[in-house]
């Protein structure tokens, strides 16, 4: 999962690396990416550490399923430049409680113990999300301020485009 951030991270950098015009191959690849990272953490990941746990969550399950929805509602519009330094700010604070030896992964490959080998299994073959058409409207806008504001992000790092 770790290889994964990087692999999105590429992807992400990819896409706007030319100051001029979105690489929208790349960043498509990105979207669809990040969207099946979430729903591998959403549900394989965090209900089988809840499940290992007595039905008791992670501590940052919570957090990081906040962090999941604001990224996602960010990828509902078409890309900007805001909403990429959106997305690459989040990642910055969420992908650490990932990783690491306290982090999320490996507290779930703790909690699996003999186990964590079918998890890692599950994980890689998971199949690729379906993916929603980009809409742009002011409805999907005030989503994405709402989503990014009760993950505890500043909604104002969109207002410059």
């Amino acid at each position: 999962m770790e290889a994964d951030h990087k692999r999105l991270d590429g992807l992400l950098d990819a896409a706007f690396a030319d100051s001029e015009h979105i690489d929208m191959a790349s960043y498509d690849q990105f979207r669809q990416g990040l969207l099946k990272h979430i729903g591998l953490e959403e549900k394989i990941l965090l209900p089988l550490a809840q499940k290992l746990r007595g039905g008791e969550p992670l501590p940052m399950a919570a957090k990081l399923r906040l962090d999941h929805g604001a990224l996602a509602s960010l990828l509902v519009p078409a890309p900007t430049k805001s909403i990429a330094r959106a997305i690459r700010t989040i990642l910055s604070s969420h992908n650490p409680l990932e990783e690491g030896p306290n982090g999320v992964y490996e507290q779930c490959k703790n909690l699996a113990g003999e186990e964590a080998a079918r998890v890692l299994e599950e994980l890689v073959s998971a199949k690729d999300v379906p993916v929603a058409t980009r809409l742009d409207t002011p409805k999907v806008m005030q989503g994405v301020r709402r989503a990014l504001a009760r993950a505890g992000f500043d909604e104002t790092m969109l207002d410059d485009e």
